[in-house]
């Protein structure tokens, strides 16, 4: 059995990973680098912090007047109002106002002034983008409106990554982008699927293995899915959080309150599409263990799991469909 090809690029604030299996390994190489460089391609054009991104020029331009977008964009922004309305508004992209009154953008949380808190929630809400099909324009109908696509640009770009691998002929391969989003093409040779872990906040060693999906040398794991011709995609508060008056708050909003989420600390959703499982993932964070069955409903087939708290807070209240939990 020939050895897999490897190759890694870091973009969107994390490091993307790739394993492809078959075929000649030129051939093989030559295609991922064009995944990876989709990619980087999508982040210049969908980041909320880069001056020469789509999105920038929205947050910058779009209350003042209508501005033109290129089709693909227009039809995500019309995909991601899509997704606010199917998930009663706990998905949301206009969460740049919340974000950035929280501190969450300087990367030195805060609790804002209920006045603050007032204002921002003002400029936020899917209702307040005007989208025209007609010259693929987007108008903002107030100022201080902002775009921030941090809950769905990575799971498009990973999808769109998808369909350059299968155009190439890829069959056998492994995607993944930090702890948050991995796509499975097909299966490792020799196996079912992918064998992802999803690993508890203290076991920051758990690794995937490179050929195989196998988690290596990693305590026990909060649950395993097995993945293949699927995406995956992980909402999570830890590691992401401030602490203010001996409460912790997690960096996810939720855009119905204006408030960081505290329905879980991580969810993650299995689907076909990179792009819906990053944004449903988003949607059974905020909603918690009790939404696992609303967002479930959302789409057939779909496999989800969450992990919140317990009411006393010292352990993990976990409830899932479709992923393996390991006994004790």
């Amino acid at each position: 059995m020939s050895l897999p090809v490897t190759l890694a690029r870091h973009a969107m604030a994390t490091r993307f990973e790739l394993v492809l299996h078959g075929g000649d390994a030129a051939a093989l190489r030559a295609a991922g680098e064009e995944a990876l460089d989709e990619i980087a391609r999508l982040e210049d054009e969908l980041s909320y912090f880069r001056a020469t991104s789509q999105i920038y020029r929205l947050n910058q331009e779009a209350a003042q007047r209508p501005v033109r977008v290129t089709p693909w964009l227009f039809h995500l922004l019309q995909y991601a109002r899509q997704l606010t309305a199917e998930t009663g508004g706990t998905f949301d992209i206009t969460v740049a106002p919340l974000m950035r009154c929280w501190g969450f953008y300087t990367r030195a949380g805060r609790v804002p002034e209920p006045e603050q808190l007032v204002a921002a929630r003002a400029c936020a809400g899917m209702d307040l983008v005007e989208l025209n099909e007609a010259d693929s324009t987007v108008r903002f109908a107030r100022e201080g409106v902002q775009l921030d696509l941090g809950s769905i640009g990575k799971g498009f770009a990973v999808e769109r990554a998808g369909v350059l691998l299968r155009e190439a002929g890829i069959t056998s391969a492994l995607l993944h982008g930090g702890t948050s989003t991995v796509l499975a093409i097909g299966a490792p040779p020799d196996a079912a699927g992918w064998k992802i872990a999803i690993e508890h906040p203290a076991n920051a060693s758990a690794t995937i293995h490179s050929s195989t999906g196998e988690t290596q040398n990693a305590p026990r794991p909060l649950a395993i899915v097995v993945l293949r011709d699927e995406s995956l995609s992980v909402s999570a508060v830890w590691g992401k959080s401030f602490t203010a008056a001996d409460q912790s708050y997690g960096h996810v909003i939720d855009p119905r309150t204006g408030q960081p989420t505290r329905g879980a600390l991580l969810a993650a959703v299995v689907l076909p599409s990179a792009t819906e499982s990053d944004a449903l993932s988003t949607m059974l964070l905020t909603l918690g263990p009790d939404g696992l069955g609303r967002t479930l409903s959302l789409r057939e087939g779909m496999r989800a799991f969450v992990a919140g708290t317990e009411p006393e807070g010292k352990s993990l209240r976990l409830a899932a469909h479709g992923f393996e939990l390991p006994t004790a």
